[in-house]
């Protein structure tokens, strides 16, 4: 898939999740096989981005492969000047967030909220992609609520207004995260629009992943909550893509290295204080449903990067004898 002059690799995306998709989980997916990653969400408002959590979202030194930086927001300057500064940053694709259902983002008409106004979504793209000199791509919802799907409308606009690709999760704002992503709306976007589209949603599984591409006819995957504590997903999906074959389980000593690594990089990205707090979530994600109760009561008790990284070394140390 192109997105403007970049070449994708294949045809699977990180999906942007905020407090998920920082640098050190980006460059961990796109080594297990993702073609690219987003960014986490980034305010439009410069009266946030001197905070510590923006200055971490903006930072792009060492990063691996093609740096897409997401922006929110619902004023058409400010996005257009978000989008000015991240290039200016390092950014080589800028996303535009029309599909975030957050309460606190919807309150500023922000996120999947601006799908109800498609006069305020062509004012936003026309803006952004003019300020710019790189791709400009945008993610969205099906639409506001099930009565109120018009994502075939809003990808129309987008293509009119220039953007380079789309990406559509499956489901309203009204559903949030509930229910099961509904595909049939990707594939009616897909038919009625060029440029490259992009479905997300429940994409959990290599067979999941193939049933999508196959109902939809899009041109690529995004995956989100699927790469949770499971960021080979992506080399488990391409390679049943391309043979219709699956791979073996992960064995115990990728995985014990994996989770290692990541944790070191946690603590390098955010300091040992809020490293050890990111790494609670992320070790939770990396375990098995029956596991995660009684180690994450005691993992998320520990206050030192040495205890939790000998209590992750002890974990496996303790699955290698049995």
């Amino acid at each position: 898939m192109q997105i403007g002059p970049y070449h994708l690799k294949n045809q699977l995306i990180v999906a942007p999740m905020a407090g998920v998709t920082d640098q050190a989980f980006r460059n961990l997916c796109l080594r297990y096989g993702a073609a690219m990653a987003v960014s986490e969400m980034l305010s439009s408002n410069p009266d946030v981005w001197d905070t510590e959590k923006s200055r971490q979202r903006m930072l792009h030194a060492g990063e691996d492969g093609i740096r897409s930086v997401q922006i929110a927001g619902a004023d058409p300057e400010l996005m257009a000047n978000a989008a000015v500064v991240n290039v200016q940053q390092g950014a080589q694709i800028i996303d535009i967030n029309m599909g975030c259902p957050a309460k606190k983002v919807n309150r500023k008409l922000a996120g999947s909220a601006l799908l109800q106004d498609p006069v305020q979504v062509k004012a936003i793209l026309q803006a952004v992609v003019a300020a710019v000199d790189v791709p400009v791509t945008l993610k969205i919802r099906t639409g506001w609520a099930p009565e109120h799907r018009n994502g075939v409308q809003i990808a129309q606009i987008a293509e009119d207004c220039g953007i380079a690709a789309l990406a559509v999760h499956g489901r309203t704002r009204q559903c949030m995260y509930k229910g099961n992503a509904e595909y049939d709306t990707i594939k009616a976007i897909k038919k009625n629009i060029s440029i490259p589209v992009i479905a997300n949603g429940d994409i959990l599984t290599p067979e999941k992943a193939l049933f999508v591409l196959e109902h939809t006819g899009v041109d690529a995957l995004m995956i989100g909550r699927g790469a949770q504590g499971r960021p080979w997903v992506f080399r488990e999906i391409q390679h049943y893509l391309e043979t219709g074959n699956k791979l073996a389980p992960v064995e115990v000593d990728e995985k014990r290295r994996v989770m290692l690594e990541h944790l070191k990089n946690l603590y390098s990205l955010y300091g040992d204080y809020k490293g050890i707090r990111f790494a609670r979530k992320h070790v939770g994600w990396y375990l098995d449903q029956d596991e995660q109760r009684p180690f994450r009561a005691e993992f998320n008790r520990l206050e030192t990067v040495e205890e939790q990284g000998s209590m992750v070394e002890r974990y496996f140390d303790e699955i290698a004898q049995n």
